[in-house]
């Protein structure tokens, strides 16, 4: 989703979205509302979800807060949020955890005609997603299927889980560059 629901309302302050952004975790907030759960507590460390309690190490601004320009100062913060927390994710399991909200919003902006990606980008997730497509359907496998059944298609996966965690990284990366201030 490129914006919040219709007829959802912000979780902190429970009124209509005012500059509303999405967290990693995929939840939307009021881009006030979720710099202020911020502030309140440890600046030196990245705000936890106030519905999931998953650390928030990247936060989204909707396209219409981005083209607002009374809410410069709230982008403000946002920017020096995401700048912060919004350079890498600290561990494998926060990576797992990312990854829907970051495949849904790729393969959102890969199809919207109004939207572009960097090419080298592009091309990246492209050659990633062909090579990997190419690895699991080859007969040619690390642990062969033929030889340990059900336990040789663990490579497969584990062939897919890398490719999805490094396109993944890949748009972190262009999110990061468009709403940290770069």
């Amino acid at each position: 989703m490129s914006s919040p629901p219709e007829n959802d309302l912000c979780s902190i302050c429970h009124s209509h979205f005012t500059a509303p952004c999405q967290a990693n975790c995929s939840h939307w907030f009021c881009g006030d509302c979720i710099m202020l759960v911020w502030t309140h507590g440890s600046t030196l460390l990245p705000c936890k979800c106030p519905l999931c309690r998953r650390p928030i190490s990247l936060l989204v601004p909707s396209e219409d807060t981005i083209r607002d320009r009374s809410v410069a100062e709230v982008l403000g913060k946002l920017e020096t949020y995401n700048r912060l927390f919004g350079g890498h994710s600290s561990s494998l399991v926060q990576r797992m955890q990312d990854l829907p909200f970051l495949l849904r919003r790729l393969l959102r902006e890969m199809m919207d005609p109004q939207r572009t990606l960097p090419l080298v980008i592009r091309a990246r997730v492209y050659i990633a997603m062909f090579l990997s497509a190419i690895y699991i359907v080859s007969p040619i496998d690390i642990i062969p299927e033929g030889v340990l059944g059900i336990v040789g298609l663990l490579d497969d996966l584990l062939i897919a889980l890398i490719c999805f965690l490094h396109v993944a990284a890949l748009y972190r990366s262009v999110l990061y560059f468009r709403h940290a201030g770069s």
